[in-house]
Formats: C-alpha cells, structure tokens, sequence
C-alpha cells in the first residue's frame, strides 16, 4: 500500500464531508460512519458540504450534529437514498493559472479549522481527492484528503467491489424477475420482446447484475450485452429471432454503454443528445429504446423498452444490509486513516474469503485510483457474449445479502431531510 502521510496525527480541528457524482441507495450510510468515527474520535465539529466541492467553494457548510446528534438520525440516514448533503459535477481545474480556487478552498478549510477533509464519490470524485492532497503536499499544508468510495457502477480499480453496487445490482436482479414473471403470465395473449436498459457507463458491472435473477423460480434473461463485448445489431436481432421461435417472450438486459465495432454507442443510433458533463462523459440513454424501434420494424415483434434509470440507484427499501454495513464501513475506515495521519488515499474493501464471505477495509494511493475504470473480466463473460459465468455470480451473491427495514410512516419509508 502506497501513501501520502501527514506529519500532525492529533485532531484539534473540525472535518468535513462531501459527496459527489451520482447518488446511490447507501451513499448516505458512508456520511454515517465519517461521522461516527469522528464523534468517538472526540473531534469538535463535523461539518457536510452542501453540493460537494462546488457547494464548499461558496461556504455552504451544514452541521451534522444538528441532524444526527443522537443514533436515531444516524439509523435515519442510513435508511435515507440519493444525497443527503446534495452532490456536484463539478471539476477542479489544473492548478496552473487557476491557483486562486485552490487557494480559497485552503482559506476555507483554515477559517472553520478543517483538519480533514472527506470525499465520498467514484473515478471523478477521487480525482479530486487527488488534485488537493497534491496541492496541499506542494505548498506545505497540513490538511488530510481521504477519498470514501461510492458508485452505483462499481468500476473504481483496487477495491473489490464499491458501496453502493450491491443495492443497485439487487435491485436490478429483483426486477428482472418480476418483469420475467409478468411478461410470462401474459405471453399468450401478446407475445412480446422486453428489452431492459440498466446504467454502466463502459462497465457492465450493473448489467451483470441481470444474472442473478436466474434460479430455481426464474429462468432469467435470455441474453445479457455489457459494454466490454462489441455489440452486433443484426446478431442482437437475429439472436431475439432464434429465442422467439421457442417460446412467446423475451427478455434481455443491456448496458446503456454498449457499442458499435466502430465505438459509437448503440444509443447514437437513434439520433441522440451530443450533450456531456462537466467530465466530458458523453450523457448516455435511450439504447433499449432505439433498439426496440429496430427490432419491431425488422420483425414486426411488439416491443417493450424499459429504461430502469434513477431507479436503480435510488431504491432504498430494497437495499442490501450487507452493501449498508459496508458503506459505513468504508466511513469509519476513512476517519480512523485521517486519525492516523494518512492524506492522498482512498478507501479499499479487500475480499479475504467467500464463504463464509469475509471483506476487509485498508487504504490506498489515491494516483492509483482516479481517472481509472475497472471492467467486468473477459473469463466472467461467456463465450457468446451474451452471459455471465457462474464465477461472477460467486462474486456478486454476497453483496446483496440481507436487508434493512426502513422506518414507516403512514405506509411509507421516512428519510432524513436537509433544511433548504
């Protein structure tokens, strides 16, 4: 493990947290745990950043005692989806002929006595985590920088897995079901061909997810596309032919990033938005839709497309414990690293067994991470490209293990706010 190592290992100051990019179903698990650890650690103050690094810019700070003084809060939030604190796309320019923004996050920091400062967030997120540990190792600063993981996608390198990809991958496992389960019963009536849209980006992790469906009550998806694999538009539809000729429905699940041979995404074809984020990522929908126009004018098949969008990421009621525990986790670990003097690094969970599943938490050089995605492996993907082998399965199972309840009110979860 390489590192950058802070010479004050004593906290007499303040921290404060931010999360970034896109929100998850147990970002908000990864607060908790900051927070607890700090509180135990005796730390003063625990400050959130409104909106991220862009909020922090503005001194939009909030209290988190204010909202998690006692346990309740902390269980509150830990049942909470998407952002409590509100994130941000927002990119940190290169230090040079930009260094007044660098210099007035190291002047905020300095007027609320922030010793260490927490980032919660994927590829893009850690980069930042990056660019101020350099900063502050350039210029002779003392403030800590630790980088806490969270993405939906699971693509951040080094880690096992990422918090926040068990919930999403359950979620996605449990609806392929119910769509098999009603596209079955229904199947006589109007045969029909569900094409299913899950996010990625250029990993298929949350694709793979789709595998899982598949057991001893659910045949699961009759094929599965990740991004890893070049995708054949007439092989996908020659290929939903074949699976047409033996029963009455179809069901197959593929990436939002799947491309061409010649890397235009599948979405493209359809006419879709040039526009990008503040990273230059090329914002990607409307794949399942695009291909279901293909499918149904080549073959006459009614067409389902089903975009499962923000859904799989914000669905905390079927959260999975074991991503939860994991999430706060990951917190805890990134405070006792600050406490012990670490700054430039990112937390890791490191899988020590499968069964009984046992996962780890340690650090790591945050150079090694930011910028960087991690794909699903070519030996996890079947010959045809069309599926998942039984080793990904091995790997995904563990982290959608157990549930927790939320809080009901009126029949409904109740979540933690944030005062506007």
């Amino acid at each position: 493990m390489e590192q950058h190592v802070g010479n004050n290992k004593s906290f007499k100051g303040n921290v404060v947290i931010g999360q970034s990019g896109g929100p998850t179903a147990v970002i908000n698990a990864s607060v908790a745990g900051v927070y607890s650890a700090a509180k135990s650690l005796g730390v003063k103050k625990v400050y959130g950043m409104v909106h991220g690094i862009q909020g922090f810019l503005e001194k939009n700070l909030l209290s988190l005692e204010d909202y998690l003084g006692d346990g309740l809060g902390i269980e509150l939030l830990k049942r909470t989806p998407s952002a409590f604190l509100g994130t941000c796309r927002y990119k940190l320019p290169k230090v040079e002929g930009h260094e007044e923004v660098y210099e007035k996050i190291f002047a905020v920091l300095e007027e609320y006595e922030i010793e260490a400062f927490f980032y919660v967030g994927g590829n893009d997120s850690m980069d930042t985590v990056k660019m101020l540990s350099d900063y502050a190792a350039a210029h002779g600063k003392t403030q800590r920088f630790v980088g806490v993981p969270k993405t939906i996608d699971n693509d951040l390198p080094i880690t096992d897995h990422c918090p926040g990809y068990g919930s999403a991958a359950k979620y996605i496992a449990t609806s392929v079901k119910e769509v098999v389960r009603d596209v079955q019963s229904t199947a006589l009536a109007k045969p029909t061909v569900i094409i299913l849209e899950i996010m990625g980006r250029n990993a298929g992790w949350l694709t793979a997810a789709a595998a899982l469906a598949k057991g001893a009550d659910c045949e699961g998806a009759d094929a599965i596309y990740l991004p890893e694999v070049d995708f054949d538009v007439d092989a996908f539809v020659e290929n939903i032919q074949a699976i047409r000729k033996n029963k009455n429905w179809v069901v197959v699940a593929l990436s939002e990033g799947v491309k061409l041979p010649d890397g235009r995404f599948v979405c493209e074809l359809g006419g879709g938005s040039d526009a990008v984020d503040a990273f230059g990522h090329k914002q990607l929908s409307g794949c399942a839709a695009t291909l279901g126009n293909i499918v149904r004018e080549r073959t006459g098949f009614k067409v389902r497309p089903i975009e499962f969008s923000t859904l799989q990421r914000a669905a905390s009621h079927i959260s999975s414990l074991t991503d939860i525990n994991e999430a706060f986790q990951v917190g805890r670990r990134g405070m006792q690293a600050a406490a012990d003097g670490e700054t430039g690094v990112m937390v890791v969970m490191k899988r020590i067994q499968e069964s009984p599943y046992l996962c780890d938490m340690d650090t790591y050089d945050i150079h090694a991470v930011a910028n960087v995605e991690k794909t699903v492996p070519a030996q996890w993907i079947t010959p045809d490209g069309k599926g998942l082998t039984e080793e990904y399965a091995s790997y995904a199972r563990p982290l959608i293990i157990g549930e927790l309840t939320p809080f009901y009110v009126d029949g409904l979860p109740r979540h933690l706010v944030r005062a506007e």
